[in-house]
């Protein structure tokens, strides 16, 4: 899945209650690919590193990146870190950090949207190597869909938002000056 999708899914599960619960819920949801990739492709853009070739449109090949983002991309791919954190920070608060579980539902997606030739979702590390080989988030089977649920679901929570909004005005008494 792309990071903006996982951020706008993580939002809208995670992310409804007020402005700042959707904004760190869209951070949670693309946490996992920020902290592994975005990283390594800041010290490309500024020269920091070298960049896999890109330009055949194609992911590059896995052994031209750098293996502390194999290592990062891991950690912040499994659902057993994940579970882990988010069992520490609920102990922590004394209740559950539910914007939190954008994180989760990043990992969810991954699972069954990438293959075996370009960084599958090790869901279960440390643990266990297992990954799926899935349908890359690039094919238009993913990628399509993805798009229009996303829209349709923006669209329904804008809409019930705005309606809900109305309703409350229309309840309001008038003040007479």
């Amino acid at each position: 899945m792309d990071i903006v999708s996982h951020g706008l899914w993580g939002a809208l599960g995670f992310g409804r209650r007020s402005r700042a619960s959707f904004w760190w819920a869209f951070f949670f949801g693309i946490a996992p690919d920020l902290f592994s990739f975005g990283i390594f492709l800041t010290l490309a853009f500024f020269g920091l590193s070298e960049h896999p070739d890109w330009s055949s449109g194609q992911h590059p090949d896995p052994n031209q990146i750098p293996a502390y983002v194999h290592s990062a991309y891991n950690v912040t791919h499994s659902l057993i870190v994940f579970s882990i954190v988010f069992g520490v920070v609920w102990v922590i608060r004394k209740k559950p950090l539910y914007i939190l579980s954008a994180w989760g539902l990043h990992i969810l997606m991954d699972i069954p949207t990438h293959s075996h030739q370009f960084f599958p979702t090790p869901f279960l590390w440390p643990f266990f190597e297992f990954t799926v080989n899935g349908i890359p988030w690039s094919s238009p089977f993913i990628f399509i869909p993805d798009v229009v649920l996303l829209t349709l679901f923006y669209a329904w929570f804008w809409y019930s938002r705005k309606k809900r909004q109305s309703s409350l005005y229309e309840e309001l008494p008038l003040q007479k000056g």
